[in-house]
């Protein structure tokens, strides 16, 4: 029903700035809530960001708080991260997903993920 493909993704070096988007599939973009989650090896996957239907409001983890934005486009099926300020600590593969019920901090409760994309941070 919904397929998430990520981009964006790359090198960058500390204090740098990148850009990920997700491009959805499906009619029904606009009734999903939406989030970013990430994940190093050997670690647990961790909230980074999430935004509710209508793109009103927005919350972000610790880490990532004036540093990180979540936006969507409804109209392009599209959701995006513009991270600032990059840090080491933030080099992950990065995941989009979509929740029916709406935003949510937990990544179990999302219904739909896509494949990921990688982010690594140099010093």
């Amino acid at each position: 029903q919904v397929q998430l493909v990520e981009s964006g993704g790359g090198l960058v070096q500390a204090g740098g700035s990148l850009r990920l988007s997700c491009a959805a599939s499906g009619r029904t973009f606009s009734s999903y809530g939406m989030g970013w989650f990430r994940q190093a090896p050997g670690k647990e996957r961790e909230f980074v960001a999430t935004i509710t239907r209508g793109g009103t409001i927005t919350y972000y983890a610790d880490s990532v708080k004036d540093r990180f934005t979540i936006s969507r486009d409804n109209a392009k099926n599209t959701v995006y991260l513009q991270m600032k300020s990059l840090k080491p600590e933030d080099t992950a593969l990065y995941y989009c997903a979509a929740r029916a019920l709406g935003s949510s901090k937990t990544a179990s409760d999302y219904d739909y993920w896509g494949q990921g994309t990688q982010v690594t941070v140099s010093s």
